[in-house]
């Protein structure tokens, strides 16, 4: 992909045109990438509110009727439905599950089970499985 950038105060606020014959994968991607938002996402741990950026977020699964999100090293709780916190969030995450979605950024392997189907670890020690599902969006994304 060619990619070219002029800067001159007239692109206040900056604007992006793609020029392609056809939307691959990578543009895409491209496209996915500018169209996130940075909107913090408010979630609770005990009597305390606080404010989490997208990237902090590892995984988000729905565990006995509450959805809770996992940190690096910490578990929070949001009232928000699954498919709420995924469309604030937006991209680099994928649904792989009913009840999870993880950082795709934050995968440090992943594991070929029974019958097809693959356990992501996450970096921060976190894993669940793919289902059936959601398996083919994400062999997808990793080319595989």
């Amino acid at each position: 992909m060619k990619v070219n950038v002029e800067l001159s105060k007239e692109f206040s606020p900056p604007h992006v045109t793609i020029y392609a014959d056809v939307i691959t994968d990578e543009i895409q991607r491209v496209i996915d990438l500018l169209d996130s938002n940075d909107i913090p996402l408010i979630v609770q741990r005990e009597n305390q509110m606080i404010v989490l950026k997208a990237e902090e977020i590892y995984m988000i699964r729905v565990e006995g009727g509450d959805t809770v999100i996992y940190t690096e090293n910490e578990r929070y709780y949001s009232r928000r439905r699954l498919y709420e916190i995924l469309n604030q969030i937006g991209t680099g995450f994928m649904q792989i599950s009913k009840q999870t979605v993880i950082n795709l950024s934050c995968i440090k392997s992943i594991e070929t089970g029974f019958s097809g189907t693959l356990l992501l670890k996450l970096k921060n020690g976190s894993s669940d499985y793919v289902s059936r599902k959601y398996l083919p969006d994400l062999k997808r994304y990793l080319g595989i």
